[in-house]
């Protein structure tokens, strides 16, 4: 399935070096903050950002009629790059948005100029299986990547028994509960801006509930990820992990192995969101590799 129409944006000179943002799995391209943008832009970047099929402003599809894989999800990728009339760009991607720019960096290298990953685990590592084995309290076979932090795996245990919230504001609610979890606790929580944050994602999205689909694309096709090909990564990479982590503990350090020449930052204090705190120490690092 193909023909989904994407919302994208674009901020900055259209002569500067382009940087193209992609966000995780069932999530928004607003979810990268403005501020931090700007900080982007400020620093001489074009940066683009768009929201996945079946989040926020982009298509949605009846998946029964019209199903896909993450395949297709990566190859939007390269529609969105199209679209901008981007023949290469700098990829920075957030959590499974790291999986994708991996990917694409292994497939298309003409395409990536640099990487950076936050927040992400390696391509081939099996991460969701990981995950959902971890929420189903099975074994974790010898050699996986280690599992989410404790309060990860009960806060989505709690979240699967719960009966689906009833309006807008108990959705919202949950929305910014889930939002503390994954923000850790190495930095204050801001509950007056995710409250903000979370309404805006829910009225933009066009069908709130869509987002389940990326859990059935992946089902769809549960291989979707190439093995052991991290070491023909040729694009200069970044890749940043927060202290706080609670959803990939521990990943980006194996990541930045087993790509060459992988450079590895922790940012104190960071969990798995983009607070404020941290956007001047985020767009400095990287401003400057892609400047390389």
């Amino acid at each position: 399935m193909q023909n989904v129409n994407i919302w994208s944006e674009e901020f900055g000179a259209e002569t500067d070096a382009p940087i193209l943002l992609i966000m995780g799995s069932m999530s928004q391209g607003i979810l990268w903050p403005e501020e931090f943008v700007g900080r982007l832009t400020a620093g001489g970047r074009r940066v683009i950002r768009y929201d996945h099929r079946d989040t926020g402003m982009s298509g949605t599809v009846d998946f029964e009629a019209q199903p896909y894989t993450w395949d297709d999800i990566k190859n939007d990728v390269y529609r969105v790059m199209d679209a901008h009339g981007l023949e290469s760009a700098h990829l920075v991607c957030h959590s499974a948005g790291g999986l994708l720019g991996q990917f694409v960096a292994v497939e298309r290298p003409e395409r990536v100029r640099s990487l950076t990953v936050i927040g992400s685990s390696p391509l081939g590592g099996g991460e969701g299986q990981v995950i959902m084995r971890a929420l189903m309290g099975q074994q974790q076979p010898e050699g996986s990547l280690p599992e989410p932090a404790p309060e990860f795996v009960a806060f989505y245990r709690t979240l699967m028994a719960a009966p689906p919230p009833a309006d807008r504001r108990a959705r919202i609610d949950g929305m910014i509960a889930e939002q503390r979890m994954l923000h850790g606790t190495g930095l204050p929580f801001d509950e007056d801006a995710a409250r903000r944050l979370q309404e805006r994602i829910y009225d933009r999205a066009r069908d709130l509930s869509a987002v389940a689909n990326h859990r059935l694309a992946a089902m769809a096709k549960p291989d979707f990820e190439p093995v052991g090909v991290l070491h023909q990564v040729k694009a200069p990479t970044l890749v940043i992990e927060g202290s706080h982590e609670p959803a990939k503990p521990g990943h980006s350090a194996i990541i930045a192995e087993q790509i060459p020449g992988a450079r590895l930052t922790i940012v104190a204090g960071m969990g798995h969101t983009l607070p404020p705190e941290v956007h001047e120490e985020l767009a400095a690092a990287i401003l400057a590799h892609t400047a390389e």
